[in-house]
């Protein structure tokens, strides 16, 4: 779906314009993202398998959930407004836990341009899977992992999407100081 987003600078601030998201990255403009990362206690992670009609890493394991902010949208009502889109749960922003930012630029073999701030949060899963709707068009299936695909570059193959700039790392080491500091 293409939708308005506001383009961004090379350091990450808003330039005042804004565009269609096919624009955006066709020419290569800075735009934000939301990531939202689902882990479990028992060290699962929540992975989605992208569609088979996305234009970019269509069938491979990534993110439990991402989108683009809308312009003008707060960064935590786009994440909450993409958990709900995606698989269908109803979060608050209090359950969100902001691991970071990060800026990525990747060019596509089909020429997408995209040049992204990602806004990284985490959240915990406390649902079975089996209660999460995918969205048909974004998402062809939904399935928890142990949570060392992240770490282990060797599970990565051509199963999920690149562990580009050792994202997949960053996430895990994050989680995992989490996850230790409340069993504590």
């Amino acid at each position: 779906m293409d939708e308005l987003i506001d383009i961004l600078d090379s350091e990450g601030k808003f330039t005042g314009t804004s565009c269609l998201k096919s624009i955006a990255h066709k020419e290569g403009l800075y735009h934000a993202t939301t990531h939202v990362w689902f882990y479990t206690d028992d060290e699962k992670i929540l992975l989605q398998k992208r569609a088979a009609v996305k234009k970019v890493f269509p069938n491979l394991w990534d993110v439990s959930v991402a989108g683009h902010i809308g312009a003008g949208e707060k960064i935590t009502t786009a994440a909450i407004r993409e958990v709900k889109e995606e698989i269908g749960l109803t979060i608050s922003e209090n359950q969100l836990i902001k691991i970071g930012l990060r800026k990525d630029e990747i060019i596509h073999p089909n020429g997408i341009l995209d040049k992204e701030f990602k806004h990284i949060f985490i959240c915990k899963l406390t649902v079975p899977v089996a209660k999460l709707t995918r969205q048909i068009d974004e998402v062809d299936a939904l399935q928890l992992f142990d949570f060392t695909i992240l770490k282990d570059a060797s599970k990565h193959g051509n199963f999920t999407v690149p562990n580009i700039n050792k994202y997949y790392d960053f996430v895990y080491d994050e989680i995992l100081k989490i996850i230790t500091c409340s069993l504590q």
